[in-house]
């Protein structure tokens, strides 16, 4: 996490009291500023580029456009930008709709207004913070295939990744060199002849090899 660089945050959200709410949470947080908020997806898309943020709040279930098909247009509009779902549904294939076409984090809305703001820091380091919930059910969701071509430790630094956790995290939780779990990283995308972690994510689940 960084201090000296205010992170810009838009809120997507029809539910004015829990718009309200984020707003307040987050504009209370060091070093995070809501820079716009918005009650339909329809709107946000007409505005949002104007407002450049770094990471988006995007709701799922909304009147209109929702967020899952909100997800690939704000994306096509600010492709840097990081979208975090909210939702109040676990249902698989949201889950997977949404991280397959470019979400960066999944949160249910009862997750604590602190790791709310956690996941914010978290997704601005590289991760793709999920609700223990949600994380259980990927995994849960994934049957390997022996077919597989990667070795047993880049499917466990590719399940590591499915559920979110950034390149240094995962370094530290296996206990090895940053540079060794990107040295990983490098064999997964060609093996799988992939460019990003979206894609190998996508081919992986697909083929399973996780």
């Amino acid at each position: 996490m960084t201090n000296t660089t205010n992170i810009k945050v838009s809120i997507i959200e029809d539910d004015q009291t829990i718009r309200e709410s984020y707003v307040f949470l987050i504009n209370n947080a060091k070093g995070i500023s809501v820079v716009s908020n918005y009650a339909t997806a329809e709107e946000a898309l007409k505005k949002i580029a104007n407002d450049a943020p770094d990471v988006i709040l995007l709701d799922i279930e909304m009147p209109g456009i929702s967020g899952l098909d909100a997800l690939p247009k704000l994306k096509k509009i600010l492709p840097e930008s990081y979208i975090l779902m909210l939702t109040v549904y676990e249902q698989a294939n949201h889950i997977f709709r949404a991280l397959g076409t470019g979400a960066s984090g999944y949160l249910t809305k009862n997750t604590s207004p602190e790791k709310i703001v956690a996941a914010i820091y978290e997704v601005m380091e590289g991760g793709g913070p999920m609700s223990a919930n949600i994380a259980r059910l990927v995994i849960s969701s994934f049957q390997r295939s022996d077919a597989s071509p990667l070795t047993r430790r880049e499917t466990e630094i590719l399940e590591h990744i499915a559920v979110g956790k950034s390149r240094k995290r995962i370094a530290e939780e296996l206990f090895i060199d940053l540079e060794t779990v990107k040295s990983h990283i490098k064999n997964i995308y060609q093996k799988l002849d992939v460019h990003s972690k979206e894609d190998a994510l996508k081919m992986a689940k697909e083929q399973k090899f996780i």
